[in-house]
């Protein structure tokens, strides 16, 4: 069994070490994109089981790509936003969006894969 995961962050440091992250279990497969506008178009083929998204991107940030994403066929996969800004009120604000839940910036490298799989085996 294989979870296909779907990280969007503007950083590309952030992208590579949250990849990294993730891979260590082996039954994650990630693919990232650097952009809401990125990550909307990759759904349809890549068609994740979970999406990571980051709330302060340019352009279209986080929130706003959620709303696009639920858009899709079926609403789309579940999200979870990954944010400095994780404090309880932001948290609920998050959530009341629709997200699957909330993990804060920064993350533990070693411990990312382990949160994730909370979300996906929920």
């Amino acid at each position: 069994m294989s979870w296909r995961i779907l990280y969007v962050d503007d950083e590309p440091d952030l992208r590579e070490v949250a990849q990294i992250s993730l891979e260590l279990d082996p039954e994650l497969v990630v693919r990232c994109s650097a952009s809401g506008a990125e990550a909307i178009e990759a759904l349809p083929d890549w068609r994740p089981d979970l999406v990571l998204l980051d709330v302060m991107m340019p352009e279209m940030d986080g929130p706003a790509t959620l709303e696009r994403i639920r858009q899709s066929p079926g609403g789309g996969p579940p999200v979870v936003f990954i944010t400095a800004r994780a404090g309880d009120n932001d948290a609920a604000r998050l959530m009341a969006l629709g997200a699957a839940g909330v993990i804060g910036k920064p993350f533990d490298p070693l411990q990312l894969a382990v949160q994730v799989r909370r979300y996906l085996e929920s």
